[in-house]
């Protein structure tokens, strides 16, 4: 059983979170009538992560294939159902969901019988929507044609009278003689023959000028835009069309014209030359509308009325869906009896829940009146456990930026117990400053006051990732006020809240901005820097020195801590090695250099030594045995450098040369005692023995020194570079701090006090705007992501990297919550 990891325990904190929990492999054997409902309430628990006993079989292959096909198929009419409900903008019941006494079968004839009745609602209201638009269309037809055939009829009478006028009785010699013929005669006048219809707008153009030539001119064609958009019976979509009345002569020009009207998609409809008939028409079509219309609301009312009973229990069937597939999902991981009378279960679950687990197969059994109850039982493994973490809706945030760079190994020392405060604290160094930190408490308080509200809601991917992180922003903050108060910059305004300056001018000369004139009048500012640095010339320089001398102080404090969790990690898993040749040389080494350097630092500071710590540090390796002169800071130092300088050199190969020879010396006496531990085995144990003596051997052929001391070479030089750039790294606390105070103090003077300055209202409510849109777009946005950013580096690269492996994977166990969560 694998508890524990290595044993151990007892050397460090007893943290919920500073050691995974304790996991065990379990098997459990199933009575086949019992499985769903098992299986169902080990779901409900949600400790317990099943393996996957059918890895070689294919999803077709697997017993229970059919239920998760009948699954699917359910998935999809509840799909169906939901795309039917978003187009007739009908939501679902956010009802609290229950356990459901609908059972799997009558659900699934439901939604059967519930897709069947809507499909076929559905293909009667397109069918009558379709001859509703048709209709529609007809009376726009009959409409504008109408009026086309009445301009006609008028301007006919008109030419008639004109040329009866004209003639006066008498046949003039310039009169046409066909003409004459003609109406002398009527039994030669031509009879034409008329379509009329609806086309695109935008193909009117195109269909006017095909017309022409396929009938090489011999129609007469009239069109008219209809003022309002038509609704397409076809497609169904809004589309901008021009009526048309086509006249022609002859059965080929129909013909002809009835191809060109396909196939520019106008839609014809009859129009009867007849007055009489066409009143009659437009009363008839009208009448028919109005009954359409009637029918078509009677039955999207009816469609209506089904979504709306369908959505009260949506969510309820969405569930029950989703939770028998994720069942039956679970039941094919599992391995079938050879009598098929019981199943076979394996997977990894805390060590304090087994008598949880144990409660619910009880439970099982009892509800579904098996005659056998399920076995449990706890197996012995070599296999490396998922890492479980217990967290809260505060803890897990900072868990989160910690599994982001890899899931902690089984009981491994976690750097998110650490990572809580430190993170936050880092973030503040680099954004001290008490009025932006304010701004940020406020955003982050409404974040956490409505929390409830907004984790109910779908929010934004970028609203989204802030409210995830609510806590994390919110200790960012409060750091960040604590910084800023130690920096004295409110917006870069210093302000005199812990008492006055310890400094006052000694005469009214030194008021330009320098210190020069000012003397020490009472006892230290107590909290912080002095008001009175800023605004001075000593401000850069005495800021640079003291913020660059805390960066380091702060980095090799947060190094060392990763040095002593290596520590602890090799107690906890027995790993003597590890202790001897790397915890003890990477301290000495780190200490003898960046500790020596952090010792000099504070020394200085309580002393006020005008030493020059550059000078001391590059001579202590390059001159180590010249005198230092006024560089010395105590008694004795040169002998302690030459002591550290040697305990550093020593430590390189006390890293590199014992920890590769010890380790293949360990493997060969586990080898040589392994061909004895066979002997001594009893007649039961034999078989696991021989397959432990058989792994191990196997294992210690595979050893190979060579590649041992080269991955050991790699990691000294690693870490011994690393000593060096990881120190110079924090120093971008340094650099950002610096950047953020004189960025906000920029904005300060040259936007809000320059605008104060030109006493015109216009220009001040200018700069007040620009201030502030300045403020929270640069210094609380830009700002905060990137001091995030390099927070977020220093713990990953410069603190993990000393203790933490990361190369675990998570605990994912079977549990309807988390397909519930997911599925938000």
């Amino acid at each position: 059983m694998a508890r524990g990891g290595g044993g151990g325990g007892g050397c460090c904190p007893s943290m919920d979170l500073m050691r995974s929990e304790a996991m065990q492999l379990v098997q459990v054997i199933i009575p086949a009538e019992s499985a769903h409902l098992t299986v169902s309430y080990l779901g409900d628990l949600g400790l317990i992560q099943f393996k996957d006993l059918n890895a070689e079989k294919s999803p077709f292959q697997r017993t229970y294939a059919a239920q998760i096909k009948r699954c699917s198929e359910m998935a999809r009419k509840l799909r169906f159902l939901k795309e039917q409900m978003s187009k007739a903008e009908i939501s679902t019941s956010p009802t609290q969901l229950n356990e459901t006494h609908l059972e799997f079968d009558d659900l699934e004839i439901k939604l059967g019988e519930l897709e069947a009745e809507l499909t076929e609602v559905n293909a009667n209201n397109e069918k009558l929507q379709r001859t509703y638009n048709e209709l529609l269309e007809y009376n726009t037809v009959l409409q504008k044609a109408g009026e086309f055939f009445y301009s006609a009829q008028r301007s006919a009478a008109a030419q008639q009278q004109e040329i009866e006028a004209n003639q006066s009785g008498q046949t003039s010699l310039e009169s046409p003689l066909l003409e004459q013929e003609m109406s002398m005669d009527p039994s030669k006048q031509v009879k034409l023959g008329s379509l009329s219809g609806l086309v695109p707008k935008e193909k009117a153009m195109a269909f006017e000028r095909i017309l022409f030539r396929a009938t090489r001119g011999n129609i007469f064609l009239r069109q008219e835009p209809v003022d309002e958009l038509v609704t397409d019976p076809v497609s169904g979509e809004k589309v901008a069309k021009n009526a048309f009345v086509i006249f022609y002569s002859g059965e080929r020009a129909k013909a002809k014209i009835l191809k060109i009207c396909d196939a520019f998609n106008a839609n014809r409809y009859p129009f009867p030359e007849d007055v009489t008939k066409q009143l009659h028409a437009v009363q008839e079509v009208s009448g028919r509308i109005s009954e359409l219309k009637a029918t078509i609301d009677m039955g999207l009312a009816h469609r209506d009325s089904i979504l709306k009973s369908i959505a009260s229990d949506f969510e309820q069937w969405n569930h029950l869906a989703k939770r028998e597939k994720a069942i039956y999902h679970t039941l094919n991981m599992l391995s079938v009896d050879v009598t098929k009378k019981c199943l076979v279960a394996e997977g990894w679950s805390p060590v304090f829940a087994s008598v949880q687990i144990q409660d619910a197969l009880q439970r099982a059994t009892v509800d579904s009146k098996s005659q056998v109850g399920s076995i449990f039982q706890v197996l012995n493994t070599k296999e490396s456990p998922p890492t479980y973490f217990q967290t809260n809706k505060f803890t897990s945030a900072f868990q989160e930026i910690v599994d982001a760079y890899g899931v902690a190994k089984y009981q491994e020392a976690n750097p998110g117990v650490f990572t809580i405060v430190t993170f936050p604290f880092l973030f503040a160094v680099m954004f001290g400053d008490w009025g932006h930190g304010i701004c940020l408490l406020l955003a982050t308080l409404y974040l956490i006051i409505r929390e409830k509200k907004l984790a109910s809601q779908k929010l934004g991917d970028i609203t989204e990732m802030m409210f995830g992180g609510r806590y994390v922003i919110f200790m960012m903050a409060l750091f960040s006020i604590y910084t800023g108060l130690i920096y004295n910059e409110f917006f870069s305004v210093p302000f005199e809240l812990f008492g006055k300056s310890a400094y006052a001018c000694r005469d009214p000369s030194c008021r330009d901005a320098t210190t020069e004139g000012l003397v020490k009048v009472r006892g230290t500012y107590p909290f912080g820097v002095d008001p009175v640095w800023h605004g001075s010339r000593s401000e850069l320089p005495f800021l640079n020195s003291l913020k660059m001398k805390m960066s380091i102080l702060l980095g090799v404090a947060q190094m060392n801590l990763g040095i002593l969790m290596s520590y602890f990690n090799a107690k906890f898993f027995r790993n003597s090695l590890n202790v001897w040749y790397q915890f003890i040389p990477q301290l000495i080494f780190l200490n003898s250099l960046f500790g020596y350097l952090s010792l000099l630092i504070i020394i200085k500071w309580c002393t006020g030594s005008k030493a020059d710590l550059y000078h001391v540090m590059i001579y202590m390796f390059l001159s180590p045995t010249d005198e230092l002169g006024e560089n010395q800071l105590f008694n004795g130092q040169k002998t302690v450098q030459l002591v550290l300088l040697l305990l550093a050199l020593v430590s390189v190969p006390w890293m590199l040369i014992p920890k590769p020879i010890l380790l293949k010396k360990q493997h060969e006496q586990r080898h040589q005692g392994h061909q004895y531990a066979m002997l001594q085995g009893t007649d039961e144990s034999v078989g696991a023995e021989l397959g432990e003596h058989h792994d191990e051997s196997h294992d210690h052929e595979e050893f190979e020194f060579s590649e041992v001391f080269v991955h050991q070479l790699i990691h000294t030089i690693e870490f011994v570079l690393g000593a060096v750039s990881n120190t110079a790294s924090y120093l971008r606390l340094w650099a950002l701090s610096l950047a953020h105070s004189e960025l906000s103090t920029v904005f300060y003077d040259k936007v809000l006090l320059l605008a104060w300055g030109m006493n015109n209202v216009i220009f001040l409510i200018i700069g007040i705007i620009v201030f502030v849109c300045a403020t929270i777009g640069v210094l609380l946005v830009m700002e905060t992501l990137s001091a995030f950013l390099h927070a977020l580096r220093l713990h990953w690269v410069e603190f993990q990297n000393k203790f933490y492996e990361g190369d675990g994977y998570k605990f994912a166990p079977f549990s309807f919550t988390l397909i519930r969560e997911e599925e938000d």
